[in-house]
């Protein structure tokens, strides 16, 4: 049963890290962007100029998979859980575990791009990657988590901005101490003016 709490956070850093390599590509002096998988790259480039023009809003995801787009993540994610299953027979927990990440991955991206509002409130560090300057910053889609541990929670707005690094609501009596503990653990965050911890106060 450990396995499916491991798969959550596996797939929390896979998130991090295929969003930040492979859907936004790695910069290269002279040169386009890189990635593994330029296809996905592509669509997630035209995502983004997409919520730029639109406050936030990708009507591709009305259109369901007759838009190539939104048809490309669909079928990377079904993919990602093709992989996975392979463990199924001696990690079964983590394998479910996997599958409900991906499709709580494609509801939370999808709703926030539907809902903008929903979206600004639920996941601001996912706001904060598309509608602040920096967009090479907060991969994270679901939880912050790897954000917060590889530095790269870039706050745009305190106010807006999640209470705690799980992203989760948590009692007051709670919350408190586990900032402060964040704050001594967790990397200091820069936005390029200043540097600044990435935990709220």
């Amino acid at each position: 049963m450990i396995g499916f709490p491991v798969a959550i956070l596996f797939a929390n850093g896979f998130e991090w890290y295929a969003h930040k390599y492979i859907l936004h590509g790695t910069p290269r002096p002279g040169e386009p962007r890189y990635s593994p998988v330029p296809t996905s790259m592509k669509s997630h480039w035209q995502h983004h100029k997409i919520v730029r023009t639109t406050d936030y809003r990708d009507d591709g995801y009305v259109e369901g998979l007759s838009n190539w787009r939104t048809r490309n993540e669909v079928t990377s994610l079904l993919k990602l859980t093709a992989i996975t299953s392979l463990a199924m027979p001696v990690a079964p927990f983590f394998t479910l575990g996997t599958y409900y990440a991906a499709a709580r991955y494609f509801y939370v991206h999808r709703r926030s791009h539907l809902d903008p509002e929903w979206g600004k409130k639920a996941i601001p560090w996912h706001y904060d990657h598309h509608m602040n300057t920096n967009q090479d910053a907060n991969w994270c889609v679901t939880r912050p988590w790897f954000d917060y541990i590889m530095g790269t929670r870039v706050i745009a707005n305190e106010e807006m901005a999640e209470s705690n690094p799980l992203g989760i609501r948590l009692p007051r009596v709670i919350e408190r101490p586990f900032n402060n503990l964040c704050r001594k653990l967790l990397p200091v965050v820069t936005d390029g003016r200043s540097a600044t911890p990435a935990v709220a106060r």
